[in-house]
């Protein structure tokens, strides 16, 4: 039904490239905002007098959130239109954006938080089911580029902490994240053809579910991915922390290393994306979880810069391979007239996992150390290929 709209009404390539525009810039915006959070979670724990561990469980409970609101926003944008959620998850994020700044108080900041899950939530299966709509024969690519603006947010965030925490407080950092939201939705409102519409759709968790772990593969694929995000989960906002607890480093040497996870991703997901068009999925994601893991081992056992920066680029070429592959071999799997409901529910099974990481990573660390944390996401990498490799073999 979504594909048929789109067909009839928006064929023009300059339309699908807009919007690839748009969709890319919006998710590289809250992008930047969300991972704003790891490097300024020094001064925002002792602002809020949080321990590592209340620190973990208030991002995933971030996570949790936007895991949940996956399913719904994807089937309501099977029903209504893409557009129809993607304007209110913008809409929420400019909130929770404004609430995590001023909110004076830890309740303030955790309501803010669970806003950005939800706008997030809101955005993040319509827009990339309607990429995958626009471009049905290049989907890898357009998911890489787009995915890519987790990267491009993320070097954003990581030089704006920076400045930050060199020149004032924490809570200046989130101002031009406020602005950059509304230019985005400003030139979403101005490019969409899309008809907003609102009414009531049911939702069938039960046949959606049913559905998308149907056979072993499906299960076997939906296993090897949450334990991939699981991993990332606790990577994404923990590394930090971990260069400056284990390796000794400075906050400020941390966040440009933080940096550059981000910098190799920006060049990463789209070669991957198209490469994965090219080449089988699996053996792609297989060889990039190994990437990953031999990567992060390595980050573990240096103590140099150097040594830390080169597992820094193999983790970062290794697990940001996985984003757009994922997503499309869902999407692939899909029948057509409820891609947005399985990837929502599929992405809701890996973004709980997700969710998961950063809780698992601060309570582990509080009770043993940051590096015996790390080593149990080597773990999960590598347990995620060996599921996948098994599959590939068959």
């Amino acid at each position: 039904m979504q594909a048929e709209r789109l067909r009839g009404a928006l064929p023009a390539a300059s339309y699908r490239n807009r919007m690839l525009l748009v969709l890319s810039l919006g998710w590289a915006t809250l992008q930047a905002g969300r991972f704003l959070l790891p490097p300024l979670l020094p001064p925002i724990t002792a602002e809020f007098a949080l321990s590592s561990g209340g620190a973990g469980l208030a991002l995933t409970a971030f996570g949790l959130v936007y895991a949940v609101t996956q399913y719904p926003s994807g089937t309501y944008s099977d029903s209504l239109s893409r557009a129809s959620l993607i304007l209110p998850g913008f809409l929420v994020l400019l909130v929770g954006f404004a609430l995590v700044g001023i909110g004076p108080t830890t309740v303030a900041f955790v309501i803010g938080l669970l806003l950005l899950g939800i706008g997030k939530g809101l955005f993040a299966s319509p827009a990339r089911v309607l990429l995958g709509d626009l471009f049905a024969g290049s989907r890898g690519r357009a998911l890489g580029i787009f995915s890519a603006g987790t990267d491009l947010g993320g070097l954003i965030a990581a030089g704006l902490a920076a400045v930050v925490l060199a020149t004032t407080v924490w809570r200046v950092a989130f101002v031009p994240i406020v602005v950059l939201v509304v230019l985005v939705t400003v030139l979403f409102v101005g490019w969409n053809r899309e008809r907003y519409t609102v009414e009531r759709v049911p939702l069938e968790p039960g046949e959606t579910v049913r559905r998308i772990v149907a056979t072993r593969i499906q299960r076997e694929r939906l296993l090897a991915y949450a334990l991939f995000y699981f991993a990332v989960g606790g990577l994404t906002n923990f590394y930090p922390l971990l260069l400056v607890e284990n390796s000794g480093f400075s906050a400020t040497l941390a966040s440009g290393a933080f940096a550059l996870i981000f910098a190799v991703g920006i060049l990463v997901k789209p070669t991957a994306g198209e490469v994965s068009d090219r080449f089988p999925r699996l053996l792609v994601s297989i060889i990039g979880l190994l990437v990953a893991a031999a990567g992060l081992a390595l980050i573990i056992l240096a103590s140099s810069l150097p040594l830390v920066a080169l597992g820094t680029v193999l983790t970062s070429v290794g697990y940001k391979t996985q984003f757009p592959i994922a997503d499309a071999v869902v999407m692939e799997a899909a029948p057509a007239d409820s891609v947005g409901g399985d990837l929502g529910a599929a992405r809701g099974v890996f973004l709980g996992a997700n969710a998961v990481g950063p809780g698992f990573v601060g309570i582990v660390a509080d009770v043993a150390t940051y590096a015996l944390a790390f080593w149990a996401l080597v773990g999960a990498f590598l347990a995620g290929a060996v599921i996948l490799a098994r599959q590939y073999r068959r």
